[in-house]
């Protein structure tokens, strides 16, 4: 059902902070650096860093599984004895996630790419 854990967004209450932290534990520059996001491209994985996550409700990373038909897995997920606590709305071009929680409250995002 799905590709991988493909990103992982971080909640950070100042964004140069994180930026200047998070460059230096990965050991490059931000391939996308604004106001709202930055995102870091490294070993196969996206990590991000989001100014307004606590605002949005985050307390921590979430962690995004990338699939193929992000309704199809979100729907057996919430099958599974998950429920879903962010709809699939898209954050860019061609990319759609959403967030669903497993029995115990953990999060797990999904994201499809067109």
């Amino acid at each position: 059902m799905t590709d991988g854990l493909k990103i992982v967004v971080v909640p950070v209450k100042d964004l140069d902070a994180g930026k200047a932290f998070y460059t230096a534990l990965l050991g490059v520059e931000p391939l996308h650096d604004a106001p709202y996001y930055v995102g870091y491209e490294t070993a196969g994985l996206h990590l991000g860093l989001n100014p307004h996550g606590h605002e949005q409700g985050m307390t921590g990373p979430t962690y995004y599984w990338k699939v193929a038909d992000l309704a199809t897995a979100s729907d057996a997920l919430v099958a599974a004895g998950g429920s879903v606590l962010q709809e699939p709305s898209e954050v860019g071009p061609g990319r759609t996630v959403a967030t669903v929680a497993d029995s115990d409250g953990n999060v797990i995002g999904l994201v499809q790419d067109a």
